[in-house]
């Protein structure tokens, strides 16, 4: 036995010789430093008390991000993320890759490692702390994401095109009024100062009977408004972990994996894209319906227009039931030196023109402020648009719109319904260019007229387990 060692006999020898008054003093010290260390831990970010500006708990919107990749990651951390009154507690994306670059994003910001990470969105939706969504998926999965999200008591932020066929927009309308849930499409347009300035002055009749609306499409003609039937070869298809093939493909026929796909390769294939018409008609076609009031209709024609010189159905025009046009324009440089070189050009992306009885207006991306035709028109532009926001109780902030709405329960400006009708506006004019004929649509039946090829393309079928209408 060492030198250092006690004996047992030494060691109760110590404990008898212990006072009572040593031993109270010495539990009472540790006792007090243990409830002290439970109730003041070292460090608690002034985030989670609200403290020093931050929002409380209470008034927080607990959120999800589902489909995080380059247009995802964008919303959620520039836009969301930015929110105060926001916080993350999950990220659910099929690679491996995305979940841990947002997840280092979310935990840096909100100051912990808390922010949980899912493969499979069912298990975010069955969480009950989560209030609200955001899903940046590929076309083929907004409707499916957004509707098991609402079918699961979550309020859904969708990035657009909101779906892919007719069936998911009537599904979509269904289930959040079913469920009671907030929905936002995000068709930002509708929330930006010069699309309001225009969309208002065509719906207070400032410019007389409007006549024609102009949307501006996607101007890349080589992906044919059709789309490709075909698909890329067979590659090894990587781990579950680190790319979900399946949850990838979700609704979707199945296809042999192709790493080009996940890439984003996934464009201009009719299986997971919605064509360049959906592509900025989606924006487009949605300010045209909001501008027209026609949140609950859709233009009754739908002319054949597609060739080999002109790919993306470029010209088309829609008719509204009351006779009003609407013209869907690729030209995305038809201005020279500021003045316009044909009636309905535009100097930026995603633009839009209204034409009535006693003047015009059009705006798109990067105008300082939007081009009419009577200057006088613009002296009232900062008035109309605060009296639309008096008016509507909205911001001209669209992530704003919705968080606001998620905590008032009222209706957002691209619900469901006005996401739904302008989307169908969009799958009509697809499915005329895809039947390679002019069609007649009743937005009141929400069918063709005596056409039941046309009719069976109002929806897709959907592989086993992935189905939601």
């Amino acid at each position: 036995m060492s030198a250092n060692s006690t004996t047992s006999s030494e060691f109760s020898r110590s404990r008898v010789g212990l006072s009572r008054r040593r031993f109270l003093r010495d539990t009472a010290g540790a006792l007090a430093a243990g409830a002290a260390a439970i109730a003041f831990p070292r460090y608690v970010p002034a985030r989670a008390l609200g403290r020093d500006g931050h929002t409380a708990p209470s008034n927080r919107i607990v959120m999800a991000g589902v489909g995080i990749g380059n247009r995802g990651s964008g919303v959620m951390g520039n836009w969301f993320m930015n929110q105060p009154d926001v916080q993350f507690v999950a990220i659910c994306d099929v690679r491996r890759q995305r979940r841990l670059a947002m997840k280092q994003r979310v935990d840096e910001h909100n100051g912990d490692s808390a922010c949980k990470m899912y493969v499979d969105m069912a298990e975010v939706f069955a969480r009950p702390d989560i209030d609200a969504i955001i899903t940046a998926t590929g076309d083929r999965l907004h409707a499916t994401v957004a509707v098991r999200a609402m079918r699961a008591g979550k309020d859904v932020y969708s990035e657009k095109p909101a779906t892919m066929t007719i069936a998911e927009g009537q599904e979509l309308v269904r289930t959040a009024a079913a469920f009671g849930r907030v929905y936002q499409a995000g068709m930002q347009r509708l929330s930006e100062r010069n699309f309001i300035f225009c969309d208002e002055l065509a719906r207070s009749g400032r410019l007389g009977e409007i006549k024609t609306v102009y949307a501006h499409l996607a101007p890349w003609g080589d992906m044919f408004s059709t789309s490709r039937r075909d698909w890329l070869p067979a590659e090894e298809q990587p781990p579950r972990d680190e790319v979900d093939w399946d949850g990838w493909l979700g609704p979707c026929p199945w296809r042999p994996y192709n790493k080009q796909y996940v890439g984003g390769g996934w464009h201009g294939f009719y299986d997971f894209y919605n064509s360049v018409i959906g592509e900025w008609g989606s924006h487009t076609f949605a300010s045209c319906h909001a501008a027209l009031n026609a949140q609950d209709t859709s233009p009754v024609t739908y002319p054949f227009v597609t060739s080999e010189k002109n790919r993306n159905a470029a010209g088309l025009t829609m008719t509204f039931a009351n006779g009003v046009k609407m013209v869907m324009h690729a030209d995305n440089g038809c201005y020279d030196g500021g003045v316009p070189k044909t009636p309905f050009g535009w100097r930026g992306s995603c633009g839009v023109r209204y034409i009535g009885t006693d003047g015009w207006v059009a705006t798109a991306d990067g105008y300082s402020a939007p081009d009419v035709s009577h200057p006088a028109l613009l002296t009232e532009l900062n008035k109309v648009v605060q009296n639309y926001l008096a008016r509507t109780n909205r911001e001209l902030d669209h992530v704003r719109n919705f968080l606001s709405c998620v905590k008032s329960r009222r209706e957002t400006v691209a619900n469901p319904r006005l996401t739904h009708r302008s989307m169908s506006t969009v799958h009509c004019a697809n499915i005329a260019q895809r039947l390679g004929r002019d069609l007649t649509w009743d937005p009141v039946k929400e069918e063709f007229v005596n056409d039941p090829e046309a009719n069976r393309l109002r929806s897709r079928a959907s592989r086993e387990g992935w189905q939601i209408v």
